[in-house]
Protein backbone atom coordinates (compact mmCIF):
# COMPACT_ATOMS: atom_id res chain seq x y z
CA UNK A 1 0.00 0.00 0.00
CA UNK A 2 1.40 3.83 -0.70
CA UNK A 3 -0.12 6.49 0.79
CA UNK A 4 -0.44 9.75 -0.48
CA UNK A 5 -0.79 12.25 1.74
CA UNK A 6 -1.39 16.15 2.28
CA UNK A 7 -1.55 18.62 5.86
CA UNK A 8 -4.93 19.62 4.57
CA UNK A 9 -6.80 16.72 3.54
CA UNK A 10 -7.58 13.10 4.08
CA UNK A 11 -4.80 10.80 3.30
CA UNK A 12 -5.65 8.24 0.17
CA UNK A 13 -4.63 4.92 0.13
CA UNK A 14 -3.77 2.72 -3.06
CA UNK A 15 -2.23 -0.34 -4.07
CA UNK A 16 1.27 -0.07 -4.83
CA UNK A 17 0.48 -1.10 -8.94
CA UNK A 18 -2.37 1.49 -8.88
CA UNK A 19 -0.12 4.24 -7.11
CA UNK A 20 2.80 3.40 -9.26
CA UNK A 21 0.32 4.15 -12.30
CA UNK A 22 -0.56 7.52 -11.36
CA UNK A 23 2.82 8.96 -10.74
CA UNK A 24 3.56 7.32 -13.94
CA UNK A 25 0.99 9.52 -15.21
CA UNK A 26 1.63 12.58 -13.35
CA UNK A 27 4.81 12.36 -14.68
CA UNK A 28 6.68 11.41 -11.30
CA UNK A 29 9.03 8.17 -10.67
CA UNK A 30 7.62 5.20 -9.63
CA UNK A 31 9.15 5.27 -6.17
CA UNK A 32 8.49 4.45 -2.65
CA UNK A 33 8.72 7.92 -1.37
CA UNK A 34 8.38 11.27 -3.13
CA UNK A 35 6.57 14.77 -3.34
CA UNK A 36 3.89 16.55 -5.57
CA UNK A 37 5.43 20.41 -5.52
CA UNK A 38 2.42 23.12 -5.02
CA UNK A 39 4.28 24.22 -8.79
CA UNK A 40 4.21 20.37 -10.20
CA UNK A 41 0.28 20.34 -9.10
CA UNK A 42 -1.32 22.13 -11.59
CA UNK A 43 0.34 19.91 -14.49
CA UNK A 44 -0.33 16.50 -12.07
CA UNK A 45 -4.02 17.53 -11.86
CA UNK A 46 -4.15 18.05 -15.91
CA UNK A 47 -2.79 15.12 -16.80
CA UNK A 48 -4.73 12.79 -13.96
CA UNK A 49 -8.07 14.50 -15.59
CA UNK A 50 -7.23 13.49 -19.09
CA UNK A 51 -6.84 10.39 -18.37
CA UNK A 52 -9.67 9.75 -16.65
CA UNK A 53 -11.69 11.39 -19.35
CA UNK A 54 -9.92 8.82 -21.72
CA UNK A 55 -10.79 5.84 -19.21
CA UNK A 56 -14.30 7.06 -19.11
CA UNK A 57 -14.78 7.65 -22.72
CA UNK A 58 -13.64 3.90 -23.08
CA UNK A 59 -15.53 2.39 -20.42
CA UNK A 60 -18.55 4.02 -22.33
CA UNK A 61 -18.36 2.57 -25.36
CA UNK A 62 -17.87 -0.97 -23.57
CA UNK A 63 -20.76 -0.62 -21.15
CA UNK A 64 -22.93 0.48 -24.64
CA UNK A 65 -21.46 -2.61 -26.34
CA UNK A 66 -23.10 -4.72 -23.05
CA UNK A 67 -26.36 -2.87 -22.44
CA UNK A 68 -28.67 -5.54 -24.05
CA UNK A 69 -26.98 -8.36 -22.58
CA UNK A 70 -28.21 -9.24 -19.53
CA UNK A 71 -25.51 -11.57 -18.45
CA UNK A 72 -23.32 -9.01 -18.54
CA UNK A 73 -21.20 -7.83 -15.52
CA UNK A 74 -21.05 -5.48 -13.80
CA UNK A 75 -17.87 -2.46 -15.61
CA UNK A 76 -15.26 -3.23 -13.73
CA UNK A 77 -13.50 0.03 -11.28
CA UNK A 78 -11.56 1.88 -13.71
CA UNK A 79 -8.46 4.38 -12.69
CA UNK A 80 -10.81 7.14 -13.62
CA UNK A 81 -12.30 6.21 -10.49
CA UNK A 82 -9.52 5.04 -8.28
CA UNK A 83 -7.94 9.03 -9.70
CA UNK A 84 -10.56 11.09 -8.11
CA UNK A 85 -9.75 11.02 -4.67
CA UNK A 86 -6.43 11.78 -5.67
CA UNK A 87 -7.47 14.23 -7.94
CA UNK A 88 -9.32 15.87 -5.17
CA UNK A 89 -6.36 15.85 -2.82
CA UNK A 90 -4.19 18.06 -5.24
CA UNK A 91 -6.69 20.36 -5.91
CA UNK A 92 -7.03 20.85 -2.67
CA UNK A 93 -3.41 20.74 -1.48
CA UNK A 94 -2.98 23.31 -4.56
CA UNK A 95 -5.43 25.46 -3.48
CA UNK A 96 -3.97 25.96 -0.14
CA UNK A 97 -0.21 25.90 -1.28
CA UNK A 98 0.88 22.44 0.79
CA UNK A 99 2.43 19.51 -0.90
CA UNK A 100 1.29 16.07 -1.59
CA UNK A 101 4.13 13.53 -0.27
CA UNK A 102 3.40 9.74 -0.40
CA UNK A 103 5.84 7.17 1.56
CA UNK A 104 7.40 9.52 4.07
Amino acid sequence: MIVFRSEVGPDIMMFDDVAQHMMELMGKEKSERGVVTVEQMPDAIARLKAMAAQDRAQHRGETADDAGDESASPPPVGLAQRAVPLIELLEISLARGKPVTWGI
